[in-house]
């Protein structure tokens, strides 16, 4: 089990300028590797209600369980790993792991047994070192939709910000409010609700 806090900067991108930055980059196939994010909430959304986010996130063969939290800057978030075994029987079966992820959310007075599997969201991502931060170029799909974004992962909040509105300054892209990759997928999950 770790924490640590997560400050990032993020932004929506069009497909144009998603392609233009990994032009700019000089990025190579190779480079960009693949993730699955499997998102859990109990059905009326009692971890969305409090700011929080669970998630199953499968990168290669490792599996690891993540809670993010609000926190003062940016977002708390605790991970533990899990085995293969552990994350079939609750990606199957809504049978998530015992652990301190378990005891953090019983003490939000949320029923961990409530707690049921929504959807998978995938990404193709990059990562690359810039200035003092990781700048991050992801392609992902979700629900029939898919989504471009840029992230700036910084330990400064203030020097990151800088950073990344300069970056979007002398690349020409527009800063546009965007939501986390969960609440892009909440929203789409909603809207298929409503028309299904």
């Amino acid at each position: 089990m770790r924490q640590n806090i997560e400050i990032e900067f993020k932004n929506i991108l069009t497909k144009k300028e998603y392609v233009r930055l990994l032009n700019a980059f000089d990025i190579k196939e190779e480079q960009i590797f693949s993730h699955e994010n499997y998102y859990f909430d109990t059905p009326d959304f009692d971890l969305k209600k409090v700011g929080s986010a669970l998630r199953i996130r499968k990168k290669k063969e490792c599996f690891e369980l993540t809670l993010k939290q609000p926190s003062n800057l940016g977002l708390l978030e605790t991970t533990q790993t899990l085995t293969s075994d552990e994350a079939i029987q609750a990606i199957q079966y809504n049978q998530l792991p015992s652990g301190k992820i378990k005891d953090i959310i019983e003490e939000l007075n949320i029923p961990y047994s409530n707690i049921v599997y929504f959807g998978l969201l995938k990404t193709n991502r990059v990562e690359i070192n810039y200035l003092n931060g990781l700048l991050v170029l992801d392609y992902s799909s979700y629900l029939g939709k898919e989504d471009f974004e840029i992230e700036l992962e910084v330990d400064n909040y203030s020097e990151g910000k800088e950073i990344f509105k300069k970056l979007l300054q002398y690349y020409e892209i527009p800063l546009r409010k965007t939501e986390n990759k969960i609440q892009r997928f909440y929203n789409q999950k909603y809207q298929k609700g409503k028309t299904s």
